[in-house]
């Protein structure tokens, strides 16, 4: 075993960040919330994928942390002072290191529920084990540390789905590329898979899973262990996005029972943008995956569940309780609702859609998109902030990006300084009243066919990579009329909603709809699912925040 710590490309000041030393009357704080206990060398406190994870604090002798793989990897040693533990401790996911004692000594140990009380009640302690937490996990992604070996092909696009879904959920993993990486053979003969099965994910290290769906993924990470999701909610919140994540904060900190379902990863739409400059309080920007796992992690420390890709099919209104179905399985039953499933950018109105989806048309320019477009043209498909954060973002890596847009200009549907960007581009060149016409390729587009929507007439460019970015389609479909929609699919709610079809609706009470609240009573609607919703993070922020000051007054009523 080595017996130092690892040599991890630190400043000074980031490593006392990451493995901070606790002083004496902090500590004394932490034992009331823990339990004391004699430690000798050879003594494994946790082991990898063990389901309960714990904190443990060294107060003597010497703790470290290793990767059990055949090398027995270190990833980091603890001294008297020092701590053990990252994110996972907030969501009581499976841990993916050992914890071995190497010296002698006595530690004080915490478990979960006692973990998150100290971090929701001291101030102090809560920033310092925050921080490192966080730190922690991005040292992990950033060295591959994880439980997780993906086996893929940039020429596949369920390779490309699962880098996102990992990704966005924050989870460690190692990719090998079959068209790059040597000895990639010989792991899959290793767990008797081929390389017609690909992509592969390796979980824990014992489960070799062939083209995985996302559901399959975070059972086998055990990310949905610890939720009970028949246990009747406070509140259910439906999506993770902007608006469904800052309704957990608050909900979860002012004390209710929250959980969370979220069908891919959180972050919504919001989570695959770039950058976002104009959200305030980041005047340098903020990505939308920063921004999301920030939230999602501010949401469990106050004790909010999120259920990943885990998701809403039904929710029966008929009676109270409501009951939210949850991906054909599970009823959840719930007290109040909140919908935040967000809008889905339009398809391309061509044939052929679905054969590229994936391979060539993208609906996020994130950096694991922009890596496979280095160099190439590209078209961006839309006006909105989006489309233009995209377009700004890949014209960095991109040769050249052609942004298509149906209007006539960007002024009425972008903000001033992304058009401003834009303007100043050298390589993005806007096409207005333009249209994809067709898209042409083998196993991954080649060809892309642009009308021009005044004369009609169609150029064909030789581009591989088309980013769709335009237009909203509400997710609405699994509400299946139990609230009143306007005519295209968007829920209406508050004011918006005419006595006609209250009425229609049998709304119950004498009081009208709060502003948030559907045509049901306890059902709110946030976010861009909702009719008239202002399409920016600060505003889906905003009201998920609002919404959860009525779900107090439903839940007195």
């Amino acid at each position: 075993m080595a017996d130092r710590i690892p040599e991890i490309p630190l400043t000074g000041s980031r490593a006392e960040e990451i493995f901070p030393k606790l002083t004496s009357t902090q500590i004394s704080r932490i034992c009331a919330h823990g339990r004391s206990r004699k430690v000798q060398r050879g003594d494994v406190l946790m082991e990898a994928g063990q389901q309960h994870a714990r904190f443990f604090v060294v107060i003597s002798g010497r703790i470290d942390v290793v990767r059990p793989t055949d090398a027995a990897e270190l990833v980091a040693t603890f001294g008297p002072g020092q701590f053990t533990g990252e994110i996972n401790l907030l969501s009581g996911r499976r841990g993916f290191v050992r914890v071995l004692v190497v010296e002698d000594g006595e530690v004080v140990e915490i478990d979960r529920d006692h973990l998150l009380s100290l971090v929701q009640t001291d101030g102090e302690l809560s920033e310092i084990l925050m921080r490192a937490f966080i730190l922690r996990r991005s040292e992990l992604i950033e060295r591959g540390v994880g439980d997780v070996v993906l086996v893929g092909s940039t020429h596949s696009s369920n390779t490309l789905r699962i880098q996102e879904f990992l990704t966005r959920n924050g989870h460690p993993y190692k990719y090998l590329d079959l068209d790059q990486e040597t000895g990639t053979q010989d792991l899959l003969d290793r767990f008797h898979v081929s390389v017609d099965d690909v992509p592969v994910v390796i979980c824990r290290n014992r489960t070799a899973l062939k083209n995985p769906t996302n559901e399959e993924i975070a059972s086998c990470l055990g990310f949905n262990e610890v939720i009970d999701e028949t246990h009747l909610r406070d509140v259910v919140i439906v999506g993770a996005g902007p608006s469904g994540l800052a309704a957990a904060v608050y909900g979860a900190s002012e004390g209710l029972d929250v959980l969370v379902l979220e069908s891919v990863s959180p972050g919504g739409q919001a989570g695959s943008s770039s950058m976002i400059e104009n959200y305030l309080g980041f005047p340098t920007g903020i990505s939308g995956k920063k921004l999301a796992a920030a939230a999602h992690m501010q949401a469990e420390k106050f004790g909010a569940q999120i259920a990943i890709a885990r998701g809403a099919t039904r929710l029966s209104c008929a009676r109270k309780p409501y009951a939210v179905q949850i991906d054909n399985g599970p009823h959840t039953p719930t007290k109040t609702v909140i919908i935040a499933t967000g809008a889905e950018y339009r398809k391309l109105a061509v044939d052929n859609l679905s054969k590229f989806e994936g391979a060539g048309v993208y609906y996020g320019a994130t950096a694991i998109e922009a890596k496979l477009c280095g160099g190439d043209e590209v078209i961006v498909v839309g006006g909105g902030n989006s489309a233009g954060q995209a377009a700004v973002y890949l014209s960095q890596t991109a040769r050249r990006v052609h942004m298509v847009v149906r209007a006539a200009g960007l002024s009425d549907t972008m903000s001033r300084y992304l058009i401003r960007r834009i303007e100043q581009s050298s390589n993005i060149v806007l096409r207005t009243r333009t249209e994809i016409a067709a898209l042409d390729g083998s196993d991954h587009l080649e060809r892309v066919s642009l009308r021009d929507r005044q004369t009609g007439n169609v150029e064909v460019l030789e581009i591989q990579h088309v980013f769709v970015m335009a237009g909203a389609v509400p997710n609405t479909v699994w509400l299946k009329g139990c609230v009143v929609l306007d005519a295209s699919g968007f829920i209406k709610t508050g004011p918006d909603i005419s006595s006609e079809e209250l009425a229609a609706a049998k709304w119950p009470l004498t009081r009208a709809p709060h502003l948030l609240e559907t045509s049901l009573p306890g059902v709110f609607a946030v976010g861009d699912v909702r009719c008239g919703n202002v399409k920016r993070v600060a505003s889906a922020v905003g009201e998920g925040s609002i919404a959860v000051s009525f779900v107090h007054q439903v839940l007195h009523e």
